[in-house]
């Protein structure tokens, strides 16, 4: 992705803390992960932070966000807080099972740092498992993640804690499996950990993630997931980013699928500073489905850039992708999507639409949707619009006395819900209907759930 020589002065600092903490960062993991953290610091020394002339971040302002001066934790800080009184991230009528990351360490709040649950699922945190089952990180971690990223190298070398979570073959575990990623402090800090998921054959499982900025300082978490999908396995990843102007997230997922498998995935983007989503899908077995849905939601000055990459390498495989956006203000947003068909990957299907909505003449929006078909039996598409409501629907609604602000409100939910209705689970999907419709609405605030009341 680059191919850098000068080293900057916070890429220097990068380097020098890891050369400092060496021996504190490999004390908490087993080998396998020291192993791909001293790959990382090698391929961070040489690549460093994108820069403007990155092609796949020129949308986004990485060096100036970087040098914001963040505290970079090598050791878990003891945080103090009452999770029923600072917390509230719930959906009644939803039973999940929650594991809790503050500050990308896995919490002494969750009890057990590795627990079964029925089924012989393993949940737990990621260090703790490293030791725990080194045949597993031998055989997966750092297996998909790309180090052509600077940033995911960056995690690489630094990323200590996270969550694993193993669904062993043949298991079926249809209560969901909720993440909470908490960032909180009394200064602006930079957060960066590292989950890994294993679904092997035959298995079902999913996953709720939500992130959430507890605090009004300046937050920066670069976080990396590789998730590993086994032949006729399905896993569902739900994640929703709600944190306030002051945070900027980077998130990068690798996804393996095998022959026959599946998955979905919905990344809802309500709030947030900077927000930068990665979604790397290898399609390595005949078979293999993948549905990719994103909402993004941003107004003031927020920005949001999605990018996606769908990797056809075996034939007869199935790729879905729709992102929609809604930008207001002087928000910004980007749009990268890139669809590879391998030589030999014949009878693929693929698509891949993205749809924005600019309510303001300030509000901006790139999209970039990309085919790359070196196979001749396949059927692709792909697609973008930007522009603003339809103002023939507008003029229709107000002529059967619907008020101008709610008829504008209706569009823009109906709009919002063609992602929204992919969520499979019917409690979660009118959880998040009715954040999306406050959000449109100007009532949900980052902080909605937190009692602090600090932003």
């Amino acid at each position: 992705m680059q191919n850098k020589i000068v080293v900057s002065d916070i890429e220097r600092e990068f380097i020098d803390l890891y050369k400092g903490n060496r021996s504190m960062l490999e004390a908490k993991t087993s080998a396998p992960v020291n192993e791909v953290r001293k790959s990382g610091i090698r391929d961070f020394e040489r690549l460093g932070i994108p820069g403007k002339k990155d092609e796949y971040y020129k949308n986004t302002p990485l060096q100036s966000i970087f040098r914001n001066g963040y505290r970079k934790y090598i050791e878990q800080k003891k945080v103090e807080f009452n999770l029923a009184h600072v917390f509230h991230c719930d959906i009644p009528t939803l039973d999940t099972h929650m594991v809790l990351l503050v500050n990308g360490f896995f919490d002494k709040k969750n009890g057990d740092f590795l627990k079964e649950l029925p089924s012989g699922i393993i949940i737990g945190s990621l260090a703790a498992a490293s030791h725990e089952y080194p045949e597993l990180f031998e055989m997966h971690y750092g297996k998909y993640a790309s180090h052509k990223d600077g940033l995911v190298a960056l995690n690489s070398a630094f990323a200590q804690d996270g969550v694993f979570l193993y669904v062993p073959e043949g298991s079926v575990y249809k209560k969901p499996i909720q993440i909470v990623n908490l960032v909180m402090a009394k200064e602006d800090i930079m957060v960066q950990h590292r989950n890994m998921i294993i679904v092997e054959k035959n298995a079902e499982a999913g996953v709720i993630i939500c992130d959430h900025a507890m605090t009004p300082y300046k937050f920066l978490t670069n976080s990396v997931t590789e998730i590993y999908i086994a032949e006729n396995a399905s896993f569902d990843y739900v994640r929703v980013q709600n944190e306030h102007n002051n945070a900027a997230q980077f998130s990068h997922i690798f996804v393996n699928q095998e022959a026959n498998s599946n998955m979905t995935s919905n990344i809802m983007t309500l709030h947030g500073g900077v927000v930068r989503n990665n979604v790397n899908v290898l399609l390595n077995g005949e078979g293999a489905e993948n549905n990719s849905y994103g909402l993004y939601l941003a107004d003031r000055e927020q920005h949001v850039d999605n990018y996606t990459y769908i990797d056809h390498a075996k034939p007869n495989c199935f790729s879905n992708q729709l992102y929609k956006g809604v930008l207001d203000d002087s928000a910004t947003g980007a749009f990268n999507g890139r669809i590879l068909v391998r030589k030999d990957s014949q009878k693929t299907h693929a698509y891949q639409a993205n749809n924005n909505i600019l309510l303001t003449d300030d509000a901006k929006m790139n999209t970039k949707p990309q085919l790359e078909i070196y196979a001749d039996d396949v059927k692709c598409s792909h697609g973008a619009t930007v522009g603003q409501l339809d103002g023939e629907a507008l003029f229709y609604m107000r002529t059967r006395g619907i008020p101008e602000k709610e008829a504008r409100l209706i569009m823009m939910f109906a709009f919002a819900h063609e992602v929204i209705g992919n969520v499979k689970t019917e409690a979660l999907l009118k959880r998040i209907d009715d954040l999306v419709e406050k959000r449109l609405k100007g009532e949900l605030s980052p902080c909605d759930n937190c009692a602090m009341k600090c932003y």
